[in-house]
């Protein structure tokens, strides 16, 4: 283990010391190169392909943070985000996602979520998104947000009602007046840009 350095800022040693490390992700590549890669840089690593099985490990691992992916065959990771930090309070969780919008993104935080990154990402990523997570909120000035697309607005909508849905697309579907189908071919396009 490498001592903290003194001169260092909050959060960075962390990203030094050796931790544990959940990743959960239904792409068993994507999750075995990142295990791979927090092994390499010294930390200690489990794996899980869905919701079911990472209860079961964090329950017997303990992590000290986890890598979630938003998206699996066996529910929405946002769902895990609350069990983990059911399992333990102190828990940094970072959320990757490729279908990402600001709601699930501020339902991720939401939940306790330590920071909620797109993909796709790779270590150094995520141990930087870990350690913005753990860094106090900048202060700035008036941010000028621009207005989105309405393309983007309906993406947004339709991701807050899914994620109000608990991730149930026919729930979500009946909500917005949708055939399950329509919403289910909206869902997989990528969202629009700004």
């Amino acid at each position: 283990m490498i001592p903290e350095d003194p001169q260092s800022p909050p959060g960075a040693a962390g990203d030094r010391e050796s931790t544990t490390f959940l990743i959960v992700d239904d792409d068993r590549v994507l999750r075995e190169r990142l295990a791979r890669a927090f092994r390499d840089r010294g930390h200690d690593v489990e794996t899980a392909a869905g919701l079911a099985d990472a209860a079961e490990v964090a329950a017997r691992f303990r992590p000290r943070r986890a890598v979630v992916d938003l998206r699996m065959p066996d529910g929405s990771g946002l769902e895990l985000v609350r069990t983990l930090r059911a399992l333990d309070d102190a828990i940094e969780i970072v959320v990757l996602t490729g279908y990402g919008s600001i709601a699930t993104a501020i339902e991720a935080i939401r939940l306790g979520a330590t920071y909620y990154l797109h993909k796709p990402a790779d270590a150094e990523d995520i141990l930087t998104a870990f350690s913005r997570g753990a860094a106090p909120p900048l202060v700035s000035g008036e941010v000028e947000h621009p207005t989105p697309s309405l393309a983007r607005a309906e993406w947004e909508h339709i991701n807050r009602v899914l994620a109000d849905c608990g991730g149930n697309v026919s729930a979500a579907a009946r909500r917005l007046g949708l055939h399950r189908r329509s919403l289910q071919r909206k869902l997989q396009k990528y969202p629009p840009s700004q």
